[in-house]
């Protein structure tokens, strides 16, 4: 798979448990580190548990991938998982705001989530 659908899946994995603005970056161009980060906030300590855990069950369940490395804690409030190419970092609004990774990668351009497909309903005549 490649880093962006890796990336892209991350985002729609943290999303199902109702992450909070989540952002891709791609910084292919700027770092060796990765190709993309995923952050996204979680609201408490279940919450941060419950998308860690979305991310990683799904990941593995379904496409048969699981992270090099898992860091921090959700005591910490700040959880980072790393699948080498896209690093995931999951935390506390608070914590986010403190570390400001948006900022500090701010020439990263970010992947616009897909628009979800309208619905069309049909009318009875």
């Amino acid at each position: 798979m490649d880093s962006k659908k890796l990336a892209e899946l991350c985002r729609d994995y943290a999303d199902n448990k109702k992450a909070e603005n989540i952002v891709v970056l791609d910084v292919q161009d700027l770092s060796s580190v990765a190709d993309y980060f995923v952050v996204a906030s979680g609201t408490s300590e279940p919450h941060l548990r419950a998308i860690v855990d979305e991310i990683i069950d799904r990941l593995r369940d379904e496409h048969d991938i699981r992270p090099v490395r898992k860091d921090g804690s959700i005591q910490g409030a700040w959880i980072v998982l790393d699948f080498f190419d896209v690093i995931v970092h999951v935390m506390r609004a608070d914590v986010r705001q403190r570390y400001d990774l948006e900022g500090l990668w701010g020439d990263a351009a970010r992947l616009k989530p897909k628009k979800p497909k309208k619905r069309t309903t049909k009318t009875r005549n």
